[in-house]
């Protein structure tokens, strides 16, 4: 008998124990049609669903699980596929039960039965909403006619934005040490309150910069997981490293180390900070700032710091090899040497029997019987003798470059017409010359012209050329200095390396 007590004892602690580990999440929405709801949560960028109601009973939505929430904001989605209102899951709230009236009043409606912080949580969503309506009353009963409404627009919304910056930090510092606190601390912008003077009475705005700049991270927890379930931390990291931080990809690098050191390489968190930046810097459009991900590369897929951010391990070496690829053609990196053939020496290359070869085989007998020849007539970047060199690979038939290369034309013209020391090495990246020879009479292209006749550089991959036309922009060391640039940016761009190199010398 004793045997079967202590059994019965240790069953029943078990299905405690599944209990307290479990979740359930009960909503009752009075006037709720809807026979689907889903439960969903918000990681980093994206939101998932976690988990789904398909039998709502007058207005009861029940979300139920073995094993705990992660902390999160969540959010109840109706049948419509919107977002009917959020709610936060910590230790304290995976027995939660909430209820409201479904329609426009839901939020103000919202109640939460057994939690008071979540109530606090939803007064605070409340007040954000007035705050956002009171200011759009005001804006709309107040008509921009003169200066001064201008001006009495602004104070009032500098008003409101400060009534709402005291509330949030009411709120986080009751509720210090919570989930909660801690996901409105990160939504919450810390600028400074009272800007300084400069000697002659001006606000004194690099002291506000730097405040806000010291400040932008204060208290956030990089180690808790939590912090990357919620809709804030995506926004903010994007925000500081495009608007605060400077627009340098140096400095950027600098600012990225900083806050993956605050966290830890296996952690969710790190995982999905990494593989966004990694996206963001190889798909950037701003010139220049593929070093960032070059860097990434170096730093964190090279040394094994990126283990585990994606399923397939493929994916690293993919990267790896990408920046790799990237890396000589960094802005500030020496312009990697070009071995072409003239426009002009086309039929000779035809006479050779370069353009008959099959194959690679072939082409290599073709080149090596020729190559005393051939080396008489190669054309090297390298040799080229200006103050910049204007480098662009293009294709006669790409109806891109046939509105870049006049362009182009022109702006090349300017420039010597203002004894400007430029010359434009222009790769052709086919090698059909008749066609080639053809364009540059036609059009009276003033350029060093050029093709890999000889098959030599592989020009698509040295300077990853996938697709046309791609120009770069050499200093008189061929050092590049820009580069994927339009022709109609060229002059311009050369105009402001010569005011940087005025101010240098």
């Amino acid at each position: 008998m004793k045997k079967v007590l202590i059994a019965l004892v240790l069953f029943l602690s078990s299905l405690s124990a599944q209990a307290q580990s479990g979740y359930e999440i009960t909503i009752d929405l009075k006037n709720c049609n809807d026979t689907l709801a889903y439960l969903t949560f918000y990681r980093f960028d994206k939101t998932l669903i976690k988990d789904t109601c398909t039998t709502i009973k007058n207005g009861r939505i029940v979300f139920n699980g073995k094993t705990k929430l992660p902390k999160g904001i969540y959010s109840l989605v109706g049948q419509q596929k919107s977002i009917l209102f959020d709610f936060f899951i910590d230790d304290d709230t995976q027995k939660l039960h909430l209820k409201s009236e479904f329609g426009p009043n839901i939020s103000k409606d919202l109640t939460a039965l057994n939690s008071d912080r979540e109530n606090e949580f939803f007064n605070y969503i409340r007040f954000l909403g007035d705050q956002n309506k009171a200011f759009m009353e005001y804006k709309q009963s107040h008509p921009l006619t003169t200066q001064k409404d201008s001006l009495d627009l602004t104070d009032k919304q500098n008003e409101l934005e400060q009534s709402i910056v005291d509330y949030e930090n009411q709120f986080i510092n009751r509720f210090k040490g919570t989930f909660i606190a801690d996901v409105v601390n990160l939504k919450t912008e810390k600028k400074l309150k009272d800007i300084p003077k400069k000697a002659d009475g001006t606000p004194d705005y690099d002291v506000s910069y730097k405040y806000y700049k010291d400040n932008f991270w204060r208290n956030v927890d990089f180690k808790d997981e939590g912090m990357v379930h919620n809709p804030f931390l995506f926004n903010k990291l994007k925000t500081y490293l495009d608007n605060v931080v400077v627009k340098h990809p140096d400095s950027v690098c600098v600012e990225i180390d900083r806050i993956l050191a605050k966290s830890k390489p296996e952690t969710l968190i790190y995982k999905l900070m990494l593989a966004h930046l990694t996206y963001t810097y190889e798909t950037s459009k701003i010139m220049g700032f593929d070093k960032v991900f070059v860097h990434l590369s170096d730093n964190y897929f090279k040394t094994g710091k990126a283990k585990g951010i994606y399923e397939d391990d493929d994916v690293v070496q993919r990267i790896i090899k990408r920046a790799d690829k990237l890396k000589p053609l960094l802005i500030g990196a020496k312009a990697i040497d070009l071995s072409m053939i003239r426009a002009e020496d086309f039929p000779k290359m035809k006479a050779m029997g370069f353009e008959d070869a099959k194959n690679s085989e072939e082409m290599t007998k073709v080149f090596y019987k020729n190559v005393n020849e051939v080396n008489k007539m190669w054309v090297k970047l390298s040799d080229v003798k200006a103050e910049y060199t204007i480098l662009v690979f293009w294709d006669v038939d790409c109806g891109h470059c046939q509105k870049e290369i006049p362009k182009l034309v022109t702006a090349y013209n300017e420039m010597t017409h203002e004894k400007k020391d430029v010359k434009v090495f222009s790769v052709y990246m086919q090698h059909e010359g008749d066609k080639y020879l053809k364009y540059i009479a036609d059009n009276k292209l003033p350029f060093i012209n050029v093709y890999d006749g000889a098959h030599y550089n592989n020009a698509i991959e040295k300077y990853d050329v996938y697709s046309t036309p791609v120009i770069y922009i050499l200093d008189k060391n061929k050092v590049i200095k820009a580069k994927r640039i339009e022709a109609e940016k060229v002059k311009e761009i050369i105009q402001s390396l010569e005011k940087e190199a005025k101010k240098q010398s």
